[in-house]
């Protein structure tokens, strides 16, 4: 098993993350990722393209309260 993710980690990620990387955000294992997806209980937003999870990085980031706009800085203008 793989170590989870640091909050460091988490803010890197891209924009869209499958649902394993999702679970180690979040200290679930695969099996059970799977298995609340399917259920619909994931406890963050996921969407199903074709057969594959995948899961919005921002729903990731509200859930463990990581939102604080910290992303990149916004393009100077002139």
């Amino acid at each position: 098993m793989r170590a989870g993710l640091t909050p460091a980690e988490i803010r890197t990620l891209p924009a869209v993350v499958d649902l394993v990387t999702a679970g180690r955000a979040l200290g679930v294992g695969r099996t059970k990722c799977y298995e609340l997806a399917r259920a619909g209980r994931f406890p963050c937003p996921v969407l199903r393209v074709g057969r594959s999870y995948l899961v919005p990085t921002t729903g990731l980031l509200t859930l463990l309260g990581l939102d604080d706009g910290a992303g990149p800085p916004a393009p100077e203008s002139e």
